[in-house]
């Protein structure tokens, strides 16, 4: 009788979802139109399909082939290119927030429906390609018994975890194919509830310090501000001491992080609040300002306020800085990486972006890897698909992009979590 009166809300929900669609934009861009707020008893829900790949793959543009290195993973999140080419691939899944209301269960069953079964791996595995012909012939556990890692970096010697509870090192030696013993602790990370579990990860230029991205605990503050201390925050972490800072505030989810090879800023993709419409709120890239505000809870891309919280704070709002680009709403960005001229010419400059994939629209949005091009070190332009074909216009669902990393002797490697895939995209001659 359970199962069968939760089928019935969830059935309801649909209904009630689909009376509030509404024709849906994309917006791409430094300077979105965003339409009024607009909430109804549940977002419109359309979750994927999923399906296995078969003998397809996801398509890329003409001029550039893919192919799976890495198969049958235990859900592939973020992945690191070590000196020597080999592959590092951070496996896993967090988090463990209790449902508040009745349309978070419901809401929690559907996107549940368009993720993997796998067991969470909490491990890394590395992958090596010996004789250089793009095959990955090793596939071998470099290290397990992690919590759920994330972001991933190297500095020298030291290989740097982020898992969901705190920041770990080992030390590494290039060649190596396991870690030597366990990870010793660098710092502790937030992790009480964990709504937002993933921690994304970036050294600074000269390897000094560690940035760590670390998501709000709920939408718009449902759980009370208390849940939010240390929370939609970046943390600046002293790599030698372990010693912490707060770098940004007011950045609802930060899931990727990356540092531009020139200018040594720290960019940040970063997923938006919901509840308030289909085109509401852009999920962006923006470079993070040392000690800047970025809205939440208050506000959204810059002084849009948000009357659903209480208390507002004006003062709040009128300090929030106004993110470099929109990427569109609810695209779920959860990659990013600064490119390399041994991409080609028309991706040289700029970044790609992993867009995991909407849940709450009508008219799913995302579920593909784009490039956004930078002219003088600032995104501009549309949004170029790079890599596509993960999800059909029926909503089969063969896979769904996260972390992106550049091979800087010219690849693109995505980590697909849905087919628990790794993919290598290259240029051809």
């Amino acid at each position: 009788m359970r199962s069968a009166h939760f089928v019935g809300m969830v059935s309801v929900a649909g209904v009630l979802a689909a009376c509030g669609a509404e024709p849906q934009t994309p917006q791409y861009g430094p300077n979105p139109e965003l339409p009024a707020p607009k909430r109804g008893v549940l977002p419109s829900m359309v979750i994927a399909e999923p399906a296995p790949w078969g003998d397809r793959v996801p398509t890329v543009p003409e001029g550039y082939a893919i192919r799976a290195i890495a198969t049958d993973l235990k859900i592939p999140r973020q992945t690191l290119v070590l000196p020597n080419g080999d592959i590092l691939v951070a496996e896993g899944r967090g988090g463990n927030a209790p449902s508040l209301k009745p349309k978070d269960v419901i809401a929690g069953y559907i996107k549940a429906r368009g993720t993997t079964s796998v067991a969470s791996g909490n491990r890394l595995t590395l992958l090596r390609d010996a004789d250089g012909d793009g095959a990955y012939e090793l596939q071998t556990v470099f290290a397990e018994n992690l919590n759920a890692p994330y972001g991933l970096a190297l500095v020298d010697d030291t290989l740097y975890v982020a898992n969901q509870d705190e920041l770990v090192k080992f030390t590494y030696r290039e060649g190596q194919t396991q870690a030597e013993g366990p990870p010793e602790r660098v710092t502790e990370l937030p992790s009480e509830i964990n709504h937002h579990w993933t921690k994304a990860l970036a050294a600074s230029a000269d390897g000094r310090f560690l940035y760590v991205g670390i998501g709000s605990n709920s939408n718009i503050t449902e759980r009370g501000m208390t849940a939010e201390v240390d929370r939609a925050v970046i943390w600046e972490v002293d790599a030698q001491t372990g010693a912490r800072r707060t770098y940004a505030t007011g950045v609802r989810n930060p899931t990727a992080l990356a540092v531009h090879p020139e200018s040594g800023e720290l960019w940040a993709v970063v997923n938006e609040r919901d509840e308030i419409g289909p085109d509401l709120v852009p999920d962006y890239l923006t470079a993070v300002q040392d000690g800047g505000f970025y809205g939440w809870p208050y506000s959204y891309w810059g002084s849009n306020v948000d009357d659903r919280v209480r208390p507002q704070d004006p003062e709040k709002v009128a300090s929030a800085i106004t993110p470099d680009y929109s990427l569109g709403a609810h695209v779920a960005a959860l990659g990013v990486d600064f490119s390399v001229p041994e991409m080609g010419a028309q991706f040289a400059d700029g970044v790609f972006v992993g867009e995991h994939g909407s849940w709450n629209r009508a008219d799913p949005v995302g579920y593909k890897v784009v490039f956004v091009p930078f002219t003088g070190g600032r995104p501009t332009g549309e949004p170029i698909e790079f890599v596509g074909g993960f999800r059909d216009n029926d909503g089969t669902t063969r896979g769904r992009p996260v972390g992106v990393t550049v091979d800087p002797r010219g690849a693109l490697i995505v980590a697909d979590d849905l087919a628990n895939v790794v993919w290598r995209v290259t240029p051809q001659p």
